[in-house]
């Protein structure tokens, strides 16, 4: 299994959907949360257009009134020369993450022009310069990356030959100029992942540039396949490869851009978490705490947020099995019993005349299991 690093977007894709009118404190109050839950990378917002994106019209005193962590890393996205030099005046604590030198390009030229009003052209026009940058600088690595890879809601499906095709091309100006192409970028803002095309194209990725070490993986969950896309995947890669995959607390997310507003989702923070440690991988995630940081989004937000964890609780270790004669949970409200304890379901119906007993649950649990 390769090494995994989970990034949280909450603070960016999940508040960029929402309500723009949600004040600097509470968003501090949000990120300062996210950072005592174990997490090592956050991207703390974007510095983009107040015009077309108020929800972050406030990054400046976001950043300037959070209290970073030492050990986590900081990033935030800009997505033209006027957003980079704004954050470039918070650099420290910001990051620019690995700091490759990148190109990359949309399959869908649509999506482009209203996400960024830069077509598919102007992207591919804009490798050449990259590169003789990267060259002056004298980078040695360079990540390459496609966005909207597997499909579009104005175009329809993109094919693995399109994606290898545009990979390629970039590989190659890469190579030519004398520097190792050591990552890859594939990002699904429309949700159309699924996960025998990741795999497949993982796969192709591998066998044609085993000079490639690191996958970022940024799939939305628009139509509930994120997760087994990413489960894919790490199936795909082995121990020589590393998996940076973007996650959302409560999967808040969602682009204005691609049609599909809040539906956009990303796979939830708190469900990945859970989904990681079951197979092994020890993420550092205080899991507890980290649904105690959904809870605060929704209450920051004012909406309940997507994910499964934090509503149904992980799956309850030996020393937190739930009490054999609980009464009836039948409401979310209830079922919040694995965090707040039995007051949760307090006076809900209770059919059972005599406490239940059962010798198996003895054999773990000796102590009275009865509220």
């Amino acid at each position: 299994m390769p090494a995994v690093a989970v990034v949280e977007e909450g603070m960016r894709e999940g508040l960029q959907i929402e309500n723009p009118d949600i004040s600097v404190e509470d968003r501090i109050r949000l990120l300062d949360a996210l950072s005592d839950t174990g997490l090592k990378r956050i991207v703390v917002g974007s510095f983009v257009s107040p015009k077309w994106t108020p929800q972050m019209a406030m990054i400046d005193k976001v950043v300037e009134g959070f209290t970073p962590r030492p050990d986590v890393i900081y990033t935030a996205l800009a997505l033209n020369e006027k957003g980079v030099e704004r954050r470039a005046k918070y650099i420290p604590p910001l990051s620019l993450d690995d700091g490759l030198p990148a190109t990359n390009v949309h399959l869908c030229d649509v999506f482009a022009r209203r996400n960024t009003n830069r077509s598919r052209e102007q992207e591919i026009a804009s490798w050449p310069g990259r590169i003789e940058a990267a060259v002056a600088n004298g980078a040695t690595e360079a990540q390459v990356g496609l966005g909207a890879a597997w499909g579009s809601n104005w175009l329809g499906g993109f094919s693995h030959a399109e994606r290898m095709d545009l990979l390629a091309r970039q590989v190659q100006l890469w190579e030519a100029a004398g520097i190792a192409v050591t990552k890859v970028s594939l990002a699904d803002p429309m949700g159309w992942n699924v996960p025998h095309e990741v795999e497949e194209d993982l796969s192709e990725i591998i066998r044609r540039w085993p000079s490639v070490r690191t996958f970022h993986l940024h799939l939305h969950n628009t139509r509930g396949v994120a997760a087994i896309s990413i489960y894919s995947a790490l199936r795909t890669l082995d121990e020589r490869h590393t998996a940076i995959i973007d996650a959302s607390i409560g999967g808040m997310a969602g682009c204005p851009y691609c049609g599909n507003g809040r539906a956009a989702t990303l796979t939830p923070t708190e469900d990945l978490v859970h989904l990681l440690e079951s197979l092994g991988y020890r993420t550092g995630v205080d899991l507890d705490r980290l649904i105690d940081v959904v809870v605060l989004a929704e209450e920051i937000v004012g909406h309940p947020l997507y994910g499964h964890v934090s509503k149904a609780g992980p799956r309850p270790g030996p020393d937190r099995l739930y009490p054999m004669d609980m009464p009836f949970v039948e409401t979310l409200e209830q079922a919040q019993h694995f965090r707040v304890g039995p007051s949760a379901y307090q006076g809900a119906l209770s059919p059972w005349k005599e406490p239940i007993v059962s010798p198996a649950r003895d054999a773990i649990s000796p102590a009275p299991q009865s509220d």
